[in-house]
């Protein structure tokens, strides 16, 4: 894939570490402006002078993505150290403890719903309005494998990673006659610090589901910014609120 975003601004949030990290080192490396946001903002300062150490045009942003004042915050500060906004990769999110629904805690549940749900709806709607005064952009959104199927003892995160690609289904539909491209990439399970917290948190769970992908591995960072960049690039331009699955073969069982 020969992708060039020269002259283009990117906005990740999660960027301080895993999937995030690695977009938005993949749309850099495409020759974007890239705004790192992540609530942890050592992190987010880390990855951007990484990015600016090697020649890249980076910043960083703390922002908390469920609060909807900080969102509209990055969002304006992208547009003023950039001047546009071309791509957005929603990537923040969160897991919550492995438990049965009936002994979850309310909230573990409103967390999940709180960043990895309201957040993503947070992060579109600021982003969409400086896209509409464009009359261009494209928006990726990070869901999950639980977005796709159920996973038991993942309630609250399953819910709001099915909310999100519904939320992605809507907002594609209201914006493609703009131009503007909005669909979701539901990843497998990767190896991040997230993941890797799970793992060390409920290893039994972990194990079962990562002994059921069809590759026998887990997914690579790299592997799922790929998909956004590309999904984020004119040669998706014909792709509507559609939900891209790199999972090593999880949800085709």
């Amino acid at each position: 894939m020969n992708t060039s975003f020269d002259g283009k601004t990117a906005l990740v949030t999660g960027a301080g570490s895993g999937i995030g990290r690695a977009t938005a080192q993949a749309y850099a490396r495409a020759g974007a402006s890239v705004v790192l946001a992540d609530l942890d903002e050592a992190a987010a300062q880390a990855a951007a002078d990484e990015l600016t150490s090697q020649g890249h045009r980076a910043i960083a942003v703390r922002c908390d993505v469920s609060d909807e004042t900080d969102v509209a915050a990055m969002v304006a500060q992208t547009v003023s150290a950039f001047g546009r906004l071309d791509m957005a990769f929603n990537g923040a999110g969160l897991h919550v403890p492995v438990t049965e629904t009936a002994d979850a805690l309310a909230e573990d549940f409103d967390l999940a719903i709180a960043v990895n749900l309201r957040g993503v709806w947070n992060c579109m709607k600021h982003e969409l309005r400086q896209m509409r005064q464009q009359r261009s952009g494209a928006i990726v959104n990070c869901s999950s494998q639980s977005g796709i199927v159920g996973t038991a003892g993942l309630g609250a995160y399953t819910a709001s990673k099915h909310g999100v690609i519904g939320l992605t289904k809507s907002a594609a539909l209201e914006y493609a006659p703009l131009g503007i491209q909005i669909n979701v990439v539901c990843p497998g399970t990767t190896d991040t610090p997230m993941v890797q917290k799970a793992v060390a948190d409920a290893p039994e769970h972990m194990d079962t589901i990562i002994k059921e992908i069809p590759t026998g591995r887990l997914g690579r960072a790299e592997e799922i910014a790929s998909a956004v960049v590309w999904l984020s690039s004119p040669g998706a331009a014909f792709m509507v609120g559609q939900a891209v699955v790199p999972d090593g073969g999880y949800t085709v069982r």
